[in-house]
């Protein structure tokens, strides 16, 4: 496997152990199946991802160097086990659910319209991250870095502040009942 692309694009192809490169740089990547694939090592280094499935990919130690995902499917993916060095992060229309992103620094992460259903963001870094119209269903925030990150258009999310970070934390008046959910409160 000791391939590596270069600017270059692919399209409509199963992605296989056979034809996975050890290192992208500036690739794109356009309807691309990844499923259940081992990344372990690869590097994706200023990539875009759009239309791709990535569900239950094995990423350990692989490098996401400024990726970014355009209506993809990421489900069940251990972000956690990738290589933190220069990890940036964003997400568009994207499907993570029952991903892990526990320990990791993802400040300033953009997550637009993504299901996030129970998706482990224990002890995440956070900060200024923005959850703009996506859904928290379940998602785990405990020993979070939530300072001035964007909730005010998220749905779903609990979020108990007793156990985050949220100094400049930003909510919806009409969502404020995902604050509050543990003290079994009536809220009309």
């Amino acid at each position: 496997m000791d391939k590596s692309a270069y600017q270059v694009t692919i399209e409509n192809s199963i992605i296989t152990a056979e034809t996975l490169c050890n290192d992208y740089e500036e690739c794109t990547f356009i309807n691309c199946d990844f499923a259940e694939l081992n990344l372990a090592e690869v590097a994706f280094s200023d990539c875009s991802f759009s239309g791709c499935n990535l569900t239950n990919v094995k990423i350990k130690h692989t490098a996401f160097k400024k990726a970014i995902f355009n209506d993809c499917k990421l489900m069940g993916i251990q972000f956690t086990d990738a290589n933190r060095f220069l990890l940036e992060l964003n997400f568009t229309n994207c499907i993570l659910d029952y991903s892990s992103f526990y320990q990791l620094k993802l400040n300033k992460t953009c997550f637009l319209k993504c299901s996030l259903k129970d998706v482990d963001f224990v002890e995440t870094d956070l900060s200024n991250a923005s959850f703009d119209k996506s859904d928290l269903y379940a998602a785990t925030f405990e020993r979070t870095n939530l300072t001035n990150a964007d909730f005010r258009t998220a749905i779903n999310y609990n979020l108990d502040p007793s156990l985050n970070t949220m100094t400049g934390a930003k909510f919806s008046v009409l969502s404020l009942a995902g604050l509050l959910d543990k003290y079994k409160l009536k809220i009309t």
